[in-house]
């Protein structure tokens, strides 16, 4: 699950032109997968998981451990981003992916965007499968790639001022922070959460933050071959308050 104790709520998104159309659609698969899982008996739901995950053995191995889904295996590195362990899991996963994807979107055009997202969820994945390859615990969810899209953001827009809410002892509290103030706590969590992680055994499951360390680091690099630089400089201009009519 992506988390940390500042919450990102909204951000700044003067510039914005393009629809986002791919952040809205992923964001609707990924609800009807896990409504299609919350309605499944707990036995079916068991092999659907199992079968549809990421498993790290399956994938080293290039064996379709049972229940076997017919497709190659390597197709759960696609698939596995749009199951969910919970409504915890899916809820901050989507809002973040709706918070930041939409720059995102907009600064790489649709298409490349999708692209973009995927290569990210599959870095995280394998990032995360090769520290433990003999793993038969399913890895599920969409945090490498929205951990990708973060990355992006924290590249191209570091100065954005991001919403974020927090509580203070039971009292809420909403206020803005730079992007990279955000996003680079959220790291480091990651990072230290990753850390402590190294060693404890996870036969019974649990976060998988190597997967949205990869996911980041795939995001930070893979961006500079997908975003439109003039998209980039409409939106950081905007956020400047220059941005001329024409």
């Amino acid at each position: 699950m992506i988390g940390s104790a500042l919450l990102p709520i909204g951000d700044d998104d003067s510039g914005v032109q393009r629809p986002h159309l791919i952040v809205a659609a992923l964001i609707l698969a990924n609800l009807a997968a896990f409504f299609y899982q919350i309605t499944r008996a707990d036995d079916e739901l068991t092999r659907f998981v199992y079968g549809w995950g990421a498993t790290p053995f399956e994938i080293t191995h290039f064996t379709d451990l049972p229940p076997a889904i017919g497709p190659p295996v390597l197709l759960t590195l696609l698939t596995a981003m749009f199951l969910h362990g919970g409504f915890l899991h899916i809820g901050a996963n989507m809002l973040f992916l709706w918070v930041f994807g939409d720059n995102i979107e907009d600064a790489m055009g649709h298409i490349r965007f999708l692209l973009f997202y995927l290569l990210c969820g599959v870095a995280g994945s394998i990032t995360e499968i090769m520290l433990d390859r003999e793993s038969t615990i399913p890895i599920i969810g969409a945090s490498g790639a929205i951990s990708g899209v973060m990355g992006a953001y924290v590249v191209l827009f570091p100065r954005g001022m991001v919403r974020v809410a927090t509580l203070l002892i039971i009292v809420p509290l909403i206020f803005r922070m730079p992007a990279i103030v955000v996003i680079g706590f959220w790291f480091l969590i990651q990072a230290a959460s990753g850390y402590a992680s190294l060693g404890v055994d996870t036969f019974e499951g649990g976060t998988a933050f190597f997967a949205h360390i990869g996911g980041f680091v795939a995001g930070v690099v893979l961006v500079w071959l997908f975003a439109d630089s003039r998209a980039v400089r409409r939106q950081n201009a905007a956020r400047r308050g220059r941005l001329r009519s024409t």
